[in-house]
């Protein structure tokens, strides 16, 4: 009947007409979703050709797709544009590696000690909201020019995996974890067994906030001091006056971007499945 939801046929058993009709209709919905998305990326850029060639826009200031595009193919084949990606995308990982790991061990570590969490709870609220840009020259006078890019990378990213992470221990299942300490379970029993595993979901959606932070973080990074990158490309470019060399590293951070967040999202979905699994077994 309309509005039923259609659940999985069991295995072995032959699938109902309502299941695969319904089979055939979420395939159809995807398929819908994702043309509309290639749909709406192909108007964005016949638009913007159209306005270019047209002058409707200065395409000076603006380029357009097919000039990026004889960019991209000269820089490849020069392969300056590889050696740019190359080092941002190692420094992107390593960034939030480095934040994801700090801002787990720093929420585990406020979760142990409620008496420091009162303490330095107004002190996280501010080093969250100050702006990183402000810091970027006191990490190049601390660090160097090539560190300061890493630890304002850190410095953007660490705090949103600290606090989602930290709600989201503080508003683990309280009874669950009254159960564990009843039957004589340890702090740190508690902590592996009980409020770890409920928020593995937590984790996952810090390190997706976390993946861009990082780029946004680099890239800022690599304004200021580097000699190499996309943020160094970008600078670069827009001193020569060079607006196809701008936008195609610009699309070269989407891509990116794309793909960090793509991994995240294959990573979580694995980690359903093995949850599932072990629930099944």
């Amino acid at each position: 009947m309309p509005g039923e939801i259609a659940t999985p046929a069991p295995a072995g058993r032959q699938a109902s007409p309502a299941y695969l009709n319904w089979q055939r209709a979420q395939v159809r919905r995807r398929i819908g979703i994702v043309a509309a998305q290639l749909g709406l990326i192909a108007a964005f850029l016949v638009v913007w050709e159209v306005a270019a060639r047209m002058l409707w826009v200065n395409p000076l200031l603006t380029s357009y797709p097919s000039a990026v595009t004889s960019s991209m193919i000269t820089l490849l084949q020069d392969g300056v544009l590889f050696k740019h990606t190359w080092v941002t995308l190692v420094e992107t990982i390593t960034s939030f590696v480095a934040s994801t790991a700090l801002g787990v061990v720093l929420a585990v570590w406020l979760w142990l000690a409620p008496t420091a969490r009162r303490i330095l709870d107004p002190f996280l609220v501010v080093g969250n909201a100050v702006p990183k840009i402000a810091l970027v020259p006191i990490f190049y006078i601390w660090l160097g020019p090539a560190l300061s890019i890493y630890g304002i990378a850190i410095a953007v990213a660490v705090f949103i995996v600290l606090l989602m992470v930290h709600i989201g221990f503080e508003q683990t299942d309280k009874n669950k974890v009254k159960l564990v300490r009843t039957l004589g379970g340890t702090t740190w029993q508690i902590l592996t067994k009980v409020v770890l595993p409920a928020n593995r979901s937590v984790i996952v959606a810090a390190m997706k906030a976390n993946i861009g932070l990082s780029l946004v973080g680099v890239i800022v990074g690599e304004f200021q001091s580097a000699k190499a990158g996309l943020g160094y490309l970008i600078v670069y470019g827009s001193q020569i006056f060079q607006m196809d060399m701008v936008m195609c590293a610009i699309v070269i951070l989407g891509v990116i971007s794309l793909a960090l967040f793509v991994g995240i999202s294959l990573l979580e979905k694995w980690i359903t499945d093995v949850r599932l699994i072990r629930a099944e077994n």
